[in-house]
């Protein structure tokens, strides 16, 4: 399970995720906003497991 996911990658699902979880606190206060911990998790773990399946590849360290 090597790393997938590129640094701009990762800063958008960064930003992405917080806006995402944002929603449970304030605007609609829909419980969809938990769904930012997805892109939030995986650009912690630099690993996207839709990238492995669709053979994606944004990080070109390797």
């Amino acid at each position: 399970m090597g790393a997938n996911v590129g640094s701009i990658d990762r800063a958008v699902r960064v930003i992405a995720g917080i806006i995402l979880i944002a929603l449970v606190f304030v605007g609609p206060k829909t419980p969809w906003g938990w769904i930012g911990l997805i892109p939030l998790a995986t650009a912690l773990i630099g690993w996207c497991p839709a990238y492995t399946l669709l053979g994606i590849r944004t990080n070109q360290s390797d």
